[in-house]
């Protein structure tokens, strides 16, 4: 098992040695595009329609290839992209047209302004030059997903780069707590390190030991205590990164020793089910017999979701055994098993020589499961 080694600065300090302030520019690769905007046409072809007009963060992050489309983090896009046999034409109200156009439009995308007041997913569906009503991109989701499944190399890049850095936060301010260390000062200390990432934390989670029974334990103002779980998904550029790390104060009993080390095997079992081909119910079926091969009873998937595949959404989708997307190669994916005061959770990527992990920082402690590296409780 290898040990952190940091000497870390005090809870919430920012990084030191940060760049000055650039112009952005948009993220997007021509490249890459140009091969999702094939693969929309090819949808338009299967469905018999001449244009699709694209209406969520996910869809929209995903075809201009990491543009920022929202405001409120908790509200709808101020975009709307129609695609056309022409074109791609985006429309944007007036008061978000300015900064849309310096720093978030890729080449070759037409700005379309509409009044704040204005009706946009109407002006957006009016500005191309097919005739018709544009398909709605809720006809169009399965196959919108799958044309999102495998990452470029330009998206995978900046993934891997997102991913690393989220570990390194975590290693950072993890290091630094404390057992008076409150969830709130933990997950506030870890907001400030995500936004000074240029990334926008979508879900942070923190249970000290009080409260180890909840699964998605937003934060309170207890202290951690003896022993505490933080959850961090962080969205750049439209990719969604998403980790779970533990941090303890003591040596910790045999009892959750036992557990680490077992629900660290359900998820190597998930890993060698996520192979090229295979089909998101059936990896469904080996997850949950895995809860019982390892000993954590056959209920225990009832208790949480598994994850599923990532990338422009948290999760794309949740595994269930409703779910049958097939696995493709440079598809990422954040599985969490779960048991009781126990969860495991990285981002990684398919890629020819197997699963690869993404959120990893070799400071934080690991172990060896079926020959890949996999974090444990950083003790302090």
């Amino acid at each position: 098992m290898s040990q952190a080694t940091t000497t870390p600065a005090p809870l919430g300090t920012p990084p030191t040695g940060a760049e000055s302030a650039v112009e952005r520019t948009a993220p997007a690769s021509t490249a890459d595009r140009e091969v999702k905007r094939h693969r929309v046409l090819e949808i338009l072809d299967a469905k018999g329609h001449d244009s699709l007009l694209l209406t969520t963060h996910t869809a929209l992050t995903w075809y201009l290839d990491g543009s920022r489309v929202h405001i409120s983090l908790a509200g709808d896009p101020i975009a709307a992209l129609l695609v056309d046999r022409d074109g791609d034409h985006l429309a944007t109200f007036n008061n978000e047209a300015g900064r849309m156009s310096a720093e978030e439009l890729p080449a070759g995308v037409s700005l379309h302004t509409v009044p704040w007041y204005g009706n946009l997913h109407e002006a957006a569906a009016a500005v191309g030059h097919s005739s018709g009503t544009p398909l709605a991109e809720a006809a169009a989701a399965t196959e919108l997903r799958a044309a999102r499944q495998q990452l470029l190399p330009a998206e995978s890049a900046r993934y891997a780069h997102l991913s690393a850095e989220l570990a390194g936060i975590m290693t950072d301010v993890l290091s630094t707590a404390r057992p008076d260390t409150t969830e709130f000062e933990l997950v506030s200390a870890l907001a400030g390190r995500v936004v000074a990432a240029g990334a926008e934390p979508l879900v942070l989670l923190c249970n000290g030991s009080s409260r180890s029974d909840f699964r998605h334990p937003l934060a309170t103002h207890a202290p951690l205590g003896r022993r505490a779980m933080a959850v961090v998904c962080a969205r750049r550029d439209g990719l969604v990164a998403n980790i779970t790390r533990w941090v303890r104060f003591d040596a910790g009993t045999p009892e959750e020793l036992d557990a680490e080390s077992r629900i660290a095997g359900v998820e190597a079992d998930i890993f060698d089910a996520t192979i090229p081909g295979a089909r998101l119910d059936r990896i469904f079926g080996e997850i949950k017999a895995a809860y019982v091969r390892h000993g954590f009873g056959a209920e225990q998937w009832e208790q949480h979701h598994q994850g599923g595949p990532a990338g422009y959404a948290g999760r794309d989708p949740r595994v269930t055994a409703a779910a049958t997307d097939a696995v493709v190669l440079n598809q990422p994916f954040t599985w969490n098993p779960s048991g009781p005061g126990v969860k495991i959770e990285d981002t990684v990527q398919l890629t020819e020589s197997g699963v690869k992990v993404l959120t990893v920082d070799d400071r934080w402690p690991t172990t060896t499961v079926n020959g890949l590296k996999r974090p444990v409780t950083l003790q302090l």
